[in-house]
């Protein structure tokens, strides 16, 4: 009789909560339906559930407006104009407790790399982490996570099932049969990306297969999508059948003329000695589209490749 009365005097929220366990091995009561979720990843955790249809309340790295503080919006670049803008929690190393508090999420969501914040964030809301760095995940798989957890399975599903129609429309345009492909990040160095983004989704269910480096396969770790370094040396000898590269999103040049001015610092005369470049089987790519774990940004890695495709 005690505990019907103590669960009649319970919100119907908390009747509703469901214990799970993250991927960081905490034991978390989750809502059954979260309504106001915020994140503190922007492309590794906001970008992949507002594709699900879910509008985070609160979003690391944007001011009190909604307004970005970092070079890039990732959720308008990846969703379009009418993406969320949701209001910021704080700038990047500096986490607004109190105006998350204010904007009273009911689930916060971070990543592995937040466990040394997940005490604190409890006071607020109860706080999931999910993995999204490479090596633990690949493609869109945190967003296939984050579907299950937030109950958008079927709304993921169906983007998927849409997703999978492109893909082999896409395969039926190529000129050549699928062979190996290696991806590009430029920094102030060139970078082998890794297995950890829309990109490297959608390029794999094309049917390319990685081009082996013989690196051994070490992998960096805070939610990077960068796999190793690679010298000048080790890239001028490299012949994938597919080059992808792709600028830092922290500058402007993320466009064509921007990878190609990035590429003349880095590695000057890449155009006449590297052999896909030359062959006309290169592949520019929109950073801040292509890099983040959704089904959005695998569809617009299949528009880049379409359009190369049709130019060859």
């Amino acid at each position: 009789m005690l505990a019907l009365t103590l669960a009649a005097l319970l919100p119907a929220a908390a009747l509703a909560d469901r214990m799970v366990t993250d991927d960081t091995g905490r034991t978390v009561a989750v809502p059954d339906s979260p309504e106001r979720v915020a994140v503190l990843h922007e492309p590794l955790l906001g970008v992949p559930i507002a594709d699900l249809g879910v509008a985070p309340v609160g979003s690391y790295g944007r001011d009190a407006g909604g307004g970005t503080l970092m070079s890039v919006d990732f959720y308008r670049e990846v969703l379009g104009k009418d993406a969320p803008r949701p209001p910021g929690v704080g700038a990047l190393g500096n986490l607004d407790l109190e105006r998350l508090r204010m904007l009273h999420p009911d689930l916060i969501l971070g990543t592995e790399h937040d466990i040394d914040k997940a005490d604190q964030l409890s006071s607020v809301a109860p706080v999931y982490l999910q993995n999204a760095s490479t090596g633990k995940v690949r493609g869109f798989g945190t967003e296939a996570a984050l579907a299950r957890l937030l109950g958008r399975e079927d709304v993921f599903a169906a983007r998927k099932d849409a997703y999978l129609g492109r893909v082999e429309a896409v395969r039926a345009a190529l000129p050549d049969a699928p062979g190996t492909y290696l991806a590009l990040f430029l920094t102030d160095q060139i970078n082998a990306v890794g297995e950890m983004s829309g990109a490297v989704q959608a390029i794999e269910d094309l049917g390319y297969e990685r081009l082996d480096l013989g690196t051994g396969g070490d992998r960096a770790g805070m939610g990077s999508t960068l796999l190793v370094p690679l010298s000048a040396e080790v890239v001028g000898r490299l012949d994938p059948d597919l080059l992808l590269v792709m600028n830092s999103y922290l500058g402007a040049g993320r466009d064509e003329a921007g990878i190609r001015a990035a590429l003349d610092r880095i590695l000057p005369g890449w155009d006449r000695f590297l052999k896909p470049a030359r062959e006309g089987r290169i592949l520019f790519l929109d950073s801040a589209k292509v890099t983040t774990p959704t089904v959005a940004s695998a569809e617009h890695m299949l528009d880049a490749v379409e359009t190369w495709a049709q130019g060859r």
